[in-house]
């Protein structure tokens, strides 16, 4: 039984891919700072749920190179999933600092343990947010040497000091970008929650730009698959893990929660952030060829899960600060 070091726990990605860590019989300890980036309620949440599961838990920075390393010290890892990360391009602008010392000196920390415990096997979950100014579909291939927010200039950061530890010291690496990952209990600054909390709720729903941006949504489970599936032997390498279709407009997933939900938007449009990105989509091909990985949750069985996961939820969803 392989003992996998799940950082980020709490978050999203991560409190779902420690539990299908323990589905396929990993040995899993995770560990959280539980920051107030966004509603900890919500963190709290998912954190009870993965208190059903074999998961040793652990509240610790991944900043905090001292508790990380008696943690090292005390289990014997195979292997890293680097999860715990800053997120959001709205708000690195606003606080860029914290997102260099999590994103960057955070993931470093790690590196620098899995050097000194001898642990070969490091994944690091990046961003699609790189591929800002490049034709689509976005390709692994994509030089990625112009990020426009802060955060994606963090995410580029951990990839090369990554790629510095894989050449220096061997350790295998697979950094894996995300598309637009949604599905219940998922962040409530992104869109799709947020889109549904306004939506049944009859609150004004904020719309960045003209709606007419689209992204590549990937449903929260085919994510965790891909993530662990990354836990393969690969050398270093990045790969997409993305919807890898067509993607689907804002105005266009706004109407398919309304078809869900059974009630209308009220739409308050706000200036396009120039930090933000106009179109994503993922070419999967390297994901399939090298991980056997493509999603199999299409997108209208997608937001109805997540859409029946928040009227199961709805006492708890509406006393979150979105």
């Amino acid at each position: 039984m392989k003992n996998i070091l799940v950082t980020g726990a709490a978050g999203f990605i991560g409190s779902r891919t420690c539990e299908k860590l323990t589905d396929y019989g990993y040995k899993v300890t995770a560990v959280d700072n539980i920051n107030d980036y966004y509603d900890v309620r919500l963190k709290e949440y998912r954190l009870k749920r993965l208190a059903k599961k074999p998961v040793e838990f652990h509240k610790i920075d991944i900043e905090n190179y001292i508790k990380l390393k008696n943690l090292f010290k005390e289990k014997k890892f195979d292997a890293v999933i680097n999860l715990a990360a800053r997120a959001g391009v709205r708000a690195s602008i606003e606080n860029p600092d914290i997102y260099f010392s999590t994103n960057v000196q955070g993931t470093l920390n790690l590196l620098k343990l899995c050097t000194e415990h001898k642990i070969n096997k490091f994944v690091l979950a990046s961003t699609s947010s790189l591929y800002s100014g490049e034709p689509t579909p976005f390709s692994e291939k994509c030089p990625v040497n112009e990020p426009i927010s802060p955060y994606a200039a963090s995410k580029k950061a951990a990839e090369a000091i990554s790629y510095t530890y894989h050449y220096l010291y061997n350790i295998d690496v697979t950094v894996v970008r995300y598309f637009t990952v949604y599905g219940p209990a998922g962040r409530p600054d992104m869109s799709p929650l947020r889109f549904i909390h306004s939506i049944v709720e009859g609150k004004a729903l904020k719309l960045f730009g003209d709606g007419n941006q689209s992204r590549d949504f990937t449903y929260i489970d085919d994510i965790a698959e891909g993530t662990i599936k990354a836990l393969a032997p690969a050398g270093y390498e990045i790969i997409n893990l993305g919807g890898g279709k067509n993607p689907l407009t804002i105005n266009n997933f706004i109407k398919a929660i309304e078809e869900k939900t059974g009630k209308k938007a009220i739409i308050e449009k706000f200036s396009f952030n120039k930090a933000d990105m106009k179109e994503t989509m993922a070419d999967i091909s390297k994901a399939i060829s090298l991980l056997g990985w493509k999603p199999v949750t299409e997108i209208d069985e997608g937001i109805g899960k997540t859409v029946e996961w928040y009227f199961e939820n709805r006492d708890l969803m509406k006393g979150i600060d979105y």
